[in-house]
């Protein structure tokens, strides 16, 4: 798949600094979501991992406002896949495998093309399918409990996290 060798040649670092952020509320999830699109580059993988509820398509929705889509954001639990091809700095395709019966769907679901858009792919599920996938460049666990949520943030980059603010 070129797209992938796109994708994987610029992404081989190890995820090896970490970062954890409290989430208070869906607003703060939502503010980290739109700091971490203000420092994304393309090409970018960025998996979103975490129970149901988490966070994860809150997440999306404050990434996609910071990368300038001012339009509506919704899940992609049924269509696997929501693309913003118009968003500025390229295209973001919003994938979320959890209902995704085998990995090998992903090529029905046209995975190389979003690949070789050269754009960003938020990743909800990536478990479901990782032998598939591109490496993360970007690494998000969202964990919730009664006082709100937390995110561990895993990037081969020290820069990115330290700019990211609490």
């Amino acid at each position: 798949m070129l797209g992938l060798a796109r994708y994987t040649s610029s992404m081989t670092q190890a995820l090896s600094h970490l970062r954890e952020f409290l989430l208070p509320d869906e607003s703060a999830t939502l503010e980290l979501g739109g700091q971490v699109a203000g420092r994304a580059q393309v090409p970018q993988v960025i998996f979103l991992r975490g129970d149901l509820g988490a966070g994860k398509t809150t997440f999306s929705r404050g990434f996609l406002r910071g990368r300038g889509h001012d339009g509506s954001v919704k899940s992609p639990t049924y269509t696997l896949v929501e693309p913003y091809e118009a968003v500025p700095g390229g295209p973001i395709f919003h994938l979320d495998l959890y209902r995704l019966g085998d990995a090998q769907e992903l090529a029905y679901l046209g995975l190389g093309d979003y690949l070789s858009s050269q754009g960003i792919l938020l990743i909800e599920w990536p478990e479901r399918a990782e032998a598939q996938l591109p490496p993360a460049t970007l690494d998000i666990t969202l964990t919730s409990d009664g006082s709100g949520r937390k995110a561990v943030v895993r990037a081969a980059s020290a820069a990115l996290l330290e700019a990211l603010c609490d």
